[in-house]
């Protein structure tokens, strides 16, 4: 009986469809044309051509988003950028992992980027292959988070404390949708699965400081309080924006 509370993953992996627009992964070669892979897009800056999305993805997109949200700092900018991508990564991994009891293969060789769109349209899996679902921490915190932080630290001043609070904030808010998304469709399964594999991938000594256990708040800033109008975030560590420190005569 347990085994029919599992979605088929198919293929094209449409099951994740059901979830909404953020754990939604497209398949198949782009139709556009073709790509940068996140492993080019990790690469070192130095072998970068330029700013443009084949020439430089990670620059490209940081600033993209530092002139959406208007970022004081690039730091900044690549602190959002990077929250951003760390929350379409657990979403497509955990929806699948707890929907349906299979984790899709995000190896960087295969998975394309468009840092120029947001979800579902900015990443497609060339090829869809499966690995087991207790692979779930080497597929996504080791095979993609730590590129990614290590690619923004090379370009930017950006605390590698704050990369993780940031990656940690995603895994909770992706754990909050699948619950919701639980309660909504009479599916608990799917709710339960999420916090179990969740419990262990915060165990890795990467994320196990990322969040207070009680109240889920984390213990470092994202920074967004820096952009205009920005505030704090809900699971902030800060109860207000801080103040600048006044300046020394």
């Amino acid at each position: 009986m347990v085994l029919l509370l599992f979605v088929d993953l198919d293929p094209e992996l449409k099951a994740l469809d059901a979830l909404g627009g953020f754990f939604v992964l497209r398949t198949g070669v782009p139709p556009g044309g073709p790509l940068p892979t996140l492993a080019s897009a990790f690469a070192d800056p130095w072998s970068a051509t330029s700013s443009e999305v084949y020439g430089d993805p990670i620059t490209f997109r940081v600033q993209k988003v530092s002139q959406s949200i208007r970022a004081p700092e690039s730091r900044v900018a690549a602190s959002v950028a990077q929250q951003g991508l760390a929350a379409r990564f657990w979403s497509i991994a955990l929806g699948a992992a707890a929907l349906c009891g299979r984790l899709p293969d995000l190896d960087p060789e295969l998975l394309f980027w468009d840092p120029d769109a947001g979800a579902p349209d900015d990443l497609r899996l060339g090829e869809v292959r499966f690995r087991p679902v207790s692979d779930l921490d080497a597929v996504v915190r080791a095979g993609l988070l730590v590129p990614l932080s290590a690619a923004l630290r090379s370009r930017h001043r950006v605390p590698p404390g704050l990369l993780w609070g940031n990656a940690g904030s995603a895994l909770a808010g992706t754990v909050r949708q699948l619950d919701r998304w639980a309660l909504a469709h009479g599916r608990p399964d799917v709710g339960e699965r999420a916090r179990a594999l969740a419990g262990r991938l915060f165990a890795h000594p990467d994320l196990a400081a990322t969040l207070d256990p009680g109240t889920l708040r984390r213990r470092s800033c994202c920074l967004y309080y820096r952009v205009p109008g920005g505030g704090v975030c809900g699971d902030c560590c800060f109860d207000r924006p801080p103040r600048p420190a006044p300046r020394r005569s």
